[in-house]
């Protein structure tokens, strides 16, 4: 099932897509993903109103995660194009929930930055919260994966030598267009991943690619922090960034940005800049 927040009579709604059109879902978002479990089919069976997909306004999936933890480096060529040493353990960062923005929704490039980049990556969606999960029970607190744009200033991470700064300014999380329930995806680590910079493509890989595994890497970190429901977990990007390439490729005004992932779907933002922008 893919899950939505779209916007209907000028409220926030909760939906399921059912072929062409958005069933709206008569609960809370938090209340589908603590019911990982469970099939889904009573919840979608009580929708009371249907909206054509083509004619909603889709919304950030989870408009204010908990916590949104990357992964560094989990693709062994990007560590390579970035002339860094591939990891042997996970390394995780954090990026602050203003960044969070949706389908559609513009990225705004900061005007202290000149160096914004995009990395496509594939984010799971925590159902089911936990601390100290074994491996083998780390899929029973997933409720889902969608796409996660890790957009990130450059100069911003140089000049403060650490990654915060310049991966949580405003906008600077593009996800959905929706959440896909983790019994429609088979395997998340053998989904072919993409990302197109106006039109072309600039990275295109495969999560099998990634050295440390969605389970791995849930229980790895459950040994010092608790999950809650709806905290993403995005799992690093492949090669290919701007940053990396001869010239650099940096975002500009006017460009617009595709990020594609095998089973789950497409997540398009147009970029603009600050000053075009209410302050």
């Amino acid at each position: 099932m893919k899950l939505v927040n779209f916007e209907l009579e000028g409220s926030t709604c909760l939906g399921a897509v059912k072929g062409d059109a958005i069933v709206e879902i008569p609960l809370a978002l938090d209340d589908i993903l603590g019911r990982v479990a469970e099939p889904f089919h009573a919840a979608l069976e009580t929708g009371r109103r249907v909206m054509p997909l083509g004619q909603a306004r889709l919304l950030a999936p989870i408009a204010r995660p908990g916590k949104i933890i990357c992964v560094g480096r989990n693709y062994a060529a990007h560590a390579r194009e970035r002339g860094a040493e591939v990891p042997t353990q996970p390394i995780f960062f954090l990026k602050s929930n203003n960044t969070i923005c949706g389908p559609g929704d513009a990225i705004v490039l900061p005007e202290v930055s000149k160096q914004v980049d995009y990395e496509a990556e594939l984010a799971v969606v925590i159902g089911k919260g936990g601390k100290n999960i074994p491996e083998d029970k780390a899929y029973e607190h997933v409720a889902g994966y969608m796409m996660l744009n890790d957009v990130s200033a450059r100069d911003l991470q140089s000049a403060d030598k650490q990654w915060f700064r310049g991966k949580s300014c405003d906008t600077f999380a593009p996800i959905g267009p929706w959440i896909v329930t983790k019994d429609e995806i088979r395997d998340p680590h053998r989904l072919r991943i993409s990302l197109t910079l106006n039109g072309q493509t600039m990275q295109d890989s495969n999560t099998g690619n990634m050295m440390f595994t969605i389970p791995h890497l849930i229980s790895y970190l459950s040994g010092t922090l608790t999950w809650e429901p709806g905290d993403i977990l995005s799992t690093g990007t492949p090669e290919g960034i701007g940053a990396s390439r001869t010239p650099p490729v940096f975002l500009k005004p006017g460009d617009s940005v595709s990020i594609t992932v095998d089973n789950i779907g497409t997540l398009t933002n147009p970029v603009v800049a600050q000053s075009s922008t209410n302050r």
